[in-house]
């Protein structure tokens, strides 16, 4: 941990050495500078703040979020950065902390007004009973996918938007204003997934990883098991009979395929079972022109019912 560390300084200071140009302060006249952890921050951050932030997303749509890829580049981001938006229960723990550590910015540490952590109202599914390492890679607060759901989809919104009227209250009245607009229109769009999803309701399924019951509780799908042993933990060739066996047994008819992971064992899967495979997205950005929330949501809707042969 120690080299990492040393590695990230260097990483630090090569940045610093490229020049950081000054940046007008939003009171000023220049924009607030968002930095989030994953996609769909960025999104709901963006329509939130509008014209008064820019923002990006250190993760990218098509990796796994609680392995991102470290770049150089995410440094001096996080050093520049007025505010860091996090999904929080832990789901970035293995990459970021460390990253905000060396990044020396005061404005982003916890407790500090710049970090809004998007956890804040939620209520956590599948908290761990158990925190042994035989568990796997299981996390402490509880299941940190909880961005599939439209529904605290608005809870999240609101935790943005309330973080940035804290940051900036100068510009509270247009943050309020945009996010309420945003709720009105995901109240909209819950109404025609829900419709949507109908035909969808006791389906049973599998996933490879433990990241889908936000989005399968929320539209009545049944969970049933994952191909990994545990979180992070890859199956044995018993486990993947044991199974298929239970598949069998409870006539699965679905597995889930997140693209980060590698399609040979849920296709073995769906061969030995005769379920069918459906690509199922976790973030925004997972899937070329999948970039907005919405499009997530709709994707993962859409590719479930195609799988399943379902108009």
């Amino acid at each position: 941990m120690r080299d990492i560390v040393k590695s990230l300084i260097l990483l630090f200071l090569l940045g610093c050495s490229l020049g950081m140009a000054e940046r007008p302060t939003f009171e000023q006249g220049g924009k607030i500078h968002v930095v989030t952890s994953i996609p769909d921050l960025a999104d709901f951050t963006a329509r939130i703040g509008g014209d008064f932030v820019s923002v990006e997303s250190l993760a990218k749509g098509m990796e796994d979020p609680h392995g991102v890829p470290i770049k150089p580049s995410f440094i001096p981001k996080l050093n520049r950065a007025d505010v860091l938006v996090v999904l929080g229960l832990d789901a970035e723990h293995s990459w970021l902390p460390a990253l905000v550590d060396v990044a020396r910015n005061p404005k982003i540490l916890p407790g500090n007004a710049g970090l809004i952590n998007c956890a804040l109202n939620i209520t956590p599914k599948q908290i761990p009973k158990s925190l042994l390492r035989r568990e796997g890679d299981v996390h402490p607060l509880g299941n940190p996918h909880f961005n599939l759901d439209p529904v605290y989809a608005k809870v999240i919104t609101q935790t943005i938007a309330d973080g940035l009227s804290k940051a900036f209250p100068a510009a509270e009245p247009h943050f309020q204003a945009n996010v309420k607009t945003l709720h009105a229109h995901l109240d909209q769009k819950l109404m025609e997934w829900k419709q949507l999803a109908a035909p969808l309701r006791g389906v049973k399924f599998v996933s490879y990883h433990q990241d889908v019951i936000y989005f399968a509780e929320r539209f009545g799908l049944e969970e049933v098991g994952q191909i990994e042993i545990k979180p992070g933990i890859e199956p044995t060739q018993a486990h993947l009979v044991w199974l298929v066996d239970r598949m069998k047994e409870q006539q699965v008819r679905l597995v889930l395929r997140e693209p980060h992971y590698p399609e040979r064992l849920p296709n073995w899967v769906a061969e030995h079972t005769g379920a069918k495979i459906a690509k199922f997205l976790i973030m925004v950005g997972g899937n070329p022109g999948i970039d907005t929330y919405e499009k997530l949501i709709e994707f993962n809707l859409h590719s479930i019912l195609n799988a399943l042969s379902i108009p």
